[in-house]
């Protein structure tokens, strides 16, 4: 099978290696220029190092890209991360066409972030989706899909790299053989089951300890890794990555106000919010390192009864 890859990152490389461990000729690779001083795209380097053409465009729809697709008269087109608009005419041009991951059960969150938005949201379950792209985002037909759960404490880079990273790998190959062989199926996204959301950045974020415990506790798990779900504390930015929650069910258990902190232990800081509180065990201010809550607290004099927010 002659394949053109279109991707970037990790997740690119993983699937390129993957097509040529089984025997499959990747004729090309397309991924988006890096911008200076950025960490080198992985997918890029390891292409070159196994001699492949790559291709480094500003973007997809110009003469030019169309004129390599064309050249490289690949079999299956297969977009492994891709953030760059890749028109219809450039994707057919492939024999069997071209295939696309995303990580969510389409056509719920469609969009750039969609692991966030599940899991900051209490899902407890989620997947991935093999479709055919098409001009709307994420709105082609659906070849396949695959279901796994969120576990209750599953950060997204869990989550991610755990279950849905090597399980759209996999699916990949799966729907590769399929559309080549003619043995698959393409079924139109539900439209009155879709959703779509933009970009999971610092507004949405940003903890508002006012909420009901769970939604603060799945909005911080839903950011580690990143962006991070950040707070403020004695007027700087804290980003708070590993913690635990502990709910209360009695008014008598409550302490401190929403935002207060009411215990500094040797290893965290316990913060108050709607119906228990915040565990925070690991934490990073706008300028500094990862570090211990407890011992951020000790150094910056955080005590029980300071505000964060």
């Amino acid at each position: 099978m002659r394949i053109v890859l279109i991707g970037q990152q990790d997740f690119g490389k993983a699937a390129l290696e993957a097509f040529l461990a089984r025997g499959d000729e990747v004729v090309g690779v397309f991924c988006r220029p890096e911008k200076p001083g950025t960490k080198p795209d992985a997918l890029r380097v390891e292409a070159q190092a196994r001699g492949l053409q790559v291709f480094q465009l500003d973007k997809l729809t110009g003469d030019d890209a169309h004129q390599a697709m064309q050249a490289l008269a690949p079999d299956l087109g297969v977009m492994a991360y891709v953030v760059q608009f890749a028109p219809q005419s450039l994707l057919k041009v492939p024999k069997h066409g071209t295939i696309q991951y995303h990580p969510s059960l389409l056509p719920k969150y469609r969009g750039p972030s969609a692991i966030s938005w599940a899991m900051s949201r209490g899902e407890k379950e989620t997947g991935l989706t093999i479709f055919r792209p098409s001009d709307g985002l994420d709105e082609g037909l659906v070849i396949l899909q695959k279901r796994c759960d969120i576990g209750p404490d599953e950060t997204l880079g869990e989550l991610y790299f755990n279950k849905l990273f090597p399980l759209g790998v996999s699916a990949l190959l799966e729907a590769a053989d399929a559309v080549v062989a003619g043995t698959h199926q393409e079924i139109a996204q539900d439209e009155s089951q879709a959703s779509y959301e933009g970009w999971f950045l610092a507004a949405e974020s940003q903890i508002h300890w006012h909420n009901h415990i769970d939604v603060v506790y799945d909005l911080v798990r839903a950011c580690n890794p990143a962006p991070g779900a950040w707070t403020m504390a004695d007027g700087k930015k804290v980003f708070i990555f590993d913690c635990r929650k502990h709910r209360i069910g009695r008014y008598g258990d409550s302490k401190g106000k929403p935002g207060e902190i009411t215990l500094v232990t040797e290893g965290s800081i316990f913060v108050s919010t709607q119906s228990g509180q915040i565990e925070v065990l690991k934490l990073r201010a706008d300028d500094g390192k990862k570090m211990g809550a407890g011992d951020y607290a000790r150094a910056n004099g955080l005590v029980a009864g300071s505000r964060l927010g």
